[in-house]
């Protein structure tokens, strides 16, 4: 049976919910005396059942569960500390914090557990600082508790790191680009003579791509080998150039004959983007690729990924489209892996170049991309959102909408993203952190950064700009897509089991002239005996997981 699936976009992939939000605890009873002894047997029961589905990898369904049991016997920690693990497998940051805390106020005695839940979600949405504070609370309780010793040394010097690096960045410091090529007119990075792979092509001393060495690339990297450094960067500045002509709304048209592919989050499953691209077909001039962020972190093959898709952009600037992740930046980067994988691959000397170089180069990737039917709609139906000219038009962002509904595609076109960073707020961070939720209006993130927006919200901004549908990543789906939003917001992943363990789908969603879409699904590929996370720095990859 073929790993491949397609379906109309009017049939629903969709899952339910990752989980529901934290009840509200004015409503929950909490004298242990007021929870009848039949509500306590249940309560024990869905625990287990939910205990049971968090083993075999189901974490949607734990947390459902878990919910469950805690309607039913609000005082019991285990099931708030456990319903915090499973929200941290689904990413929902913000409301493990939520339940990691309450279980402590519940039980202060149970918290050596639940400290250490709550400092890996501080670790998660980048506050070392707090994490440092609950890794010594655990220590005053278990003072030989060396491994929770050596997180908290390790996030201690993280933290050093961080603020010796704000220490010496100045005012006007030389693009990495420009520092780059001097290095290369001075002969500082020069290939060794003793490389024996796939050699990258130039004519009057300057390189280009092609597509027999990006096959060439391809296969040396699944023999397990780096390329040398000039190449990388020859790569990363290739697609540099192409990227800095773009805006940080790009449009792309989609004329008759022409399909175009939007692929979600791969974060760096090198294996998964080969069999992925085996099922797309490359960029050419009849179809075109768009990867919607996040390409890097978590996989331990990042910089194969990153460099295949730099290549294609380099090689083929108008066939290729990317689109810029919450993980296109330097702080993720530093937390989730890249930036050890690229000390490890590309050696500690050259890496405060190449961390420039690399870490960098994610500030001139485009924020969102505006893709455009050329032809009038071909189904008849339930009446889409068109343009002012009678097409369908999908904006496809990494994360989604915004904390106002008055945000235009013009605004959005006119954002200064070269030499930013995304931060905890404002337009940049909702575009690459925001997630739908099932509610009407707006609501705090799960995450602990960023939004939650609700189908009205998705509704009014369509209608405001003339937009068919939101496209974005960002969250796993186990079925690899979603619709939701009553068809107005589809969420596309493409990570298939990720980060080796959430069992879920990859999907991408493939558009047409006329705007239909195709949603094809796939399974996960054999990879080498790598896990991920593998080159977080620091011990602290145990708490990335």
């Amino acid at each position: 049976m073929s790993d491949q699936s397609t379906s109309s976009p009017s049939l629903s992939a969709s899952t339910p919910p990752s989980s529901v939000p934290s009840p509200e605890l004015g409503k929950l009873q909490l004298n242990n005396d007021d929870v009848s002894d039949e509500d306590k047997k249940e309560a024990l029961r869905l625990k287990a059942e939910a205990n049971k589905a968090f083993t075999s990898h189901d974490f949607n369904n734990a947390a459902r569960l878990y919910s469950e049991s805690i309607e039913k016997n609000p005082n019991e920690p285990t099931v708030w500390c456990n319903r915090a693990y499973a929200r941290m497998k689904l990413e929902e940051y913000g409301y493990a914090l939520n339940d990691a805390s309450h279980a402590i106020t519940l039980d202060p005695k149970y918290a050596k557990r639940i400290i250490g839940a709550r400092a890996m979600c501080y670790m998660q949405i980048l506050r070392p600082q707090q994490a440092v504070a609950d890794f010594k609370k655990i220590l005053v309780l278990e003072p030989q508790n060396e491994t929770v010793r050596s997180q908290m040394v390790s996030t201690q010097k993280l933290i050093r790191k961080i603020e010796f690096e704000k220490a010496i960045e100045v005012e006007g410091e030389k693009d990495p680009v420009i520092r780059c090529r001097e290095i290369i007119a001075e002969g500082g990075c020069e290939v060794d003579a003793s490389y024996a792979g796939p050699k990258l092509p130039s004519e009057d001393g300057k390189y280009y791509m092609t597509q027999e060495f990006l096959q060439q690339m391809i296969q040396w990297f699944k023999d397990g080998k780096s390329l040398p450094k000039r190449y990388a960067w020859e790569i990363v500045i290739g697609a540099h150039d192409q990227f800095i002509k773009e805006d940080s709304l790009e449009t792309v048209n989609i004329e008759e004959g022409v399909t175009c592919d939007v692929i979600g989050d791969v974060h760096g499953q090198f294996y998964d983007v080969l069999h992925l691209f085996s099922l797309t077909g490359p960029p050419t001039e009849k179809h075109y690729v768009l990867m919607n962020g996040d390409l890097v972190d978590r996989g331990s093959w990042s910089i194969e990924v990153i460099l295949l898709a730099f290549a294609y952009k380099w090689l083929y600037p108008k066939y290729m489209y990317i689109n810029r992740g919450n993980h296109e930046a330097k702080d993720m980067n530093r937390t989730y892996g890249f930036e050890g994988e690229a000390k490890h691959k590309h050696g500690e000397q050259a890496y405060k170049v190449d961390s420039c170089l690399f870490f960098n180069l994610s500030e001139p990737v485009p924020l969102a991309t505006l893709v455009s039917a050329t032809k009038p709609p071909s189904t008849k139906g339930k009446e889409a959102i068109l343009s002012p000219e009678g097409l369908k038009r999908f904006f496809v962002v990494h994360g989604g909408l915004f904390s106002k509904d008055e945000v235009t595609l013009e605004d959005i076109r006119k954002l200064d993203r070269v030499g930013r960073q995304p931060g905890q707020e404002g337009l940049m961070c909702e575009l690459l952190w925001t997630d739908p939720q099932e509610m009407p209006g707006r609501g705090p993130s799960k995450r602990g950064v960023g939004i939650a927006f609700g189908p009205d919200v998705t509704k009014r901004w369509c209608t405001l700009n003339g937009v068919a549908g939101v496209i974005r990543s960002h969250e796993v789906r186990q079925n690899g897509y979603e619709i939701e939003h009553d068809g107005l917001c589809t969420t596309v992943f493409s990570a298939p089991n990720y980060v080796d363990q959430s069992g879920n789908k990859g999907a991408f969603i493939r558009i047409d002239a006329a705007g239909n879409r195709e949603y094809t699904q796939f399974e996960a590929s054999p990879h080498p005996p790598m896990k991920p996370m593998a080159y977080v720095q620091g011990g602290l990859g145990s708490l990335m997981m």
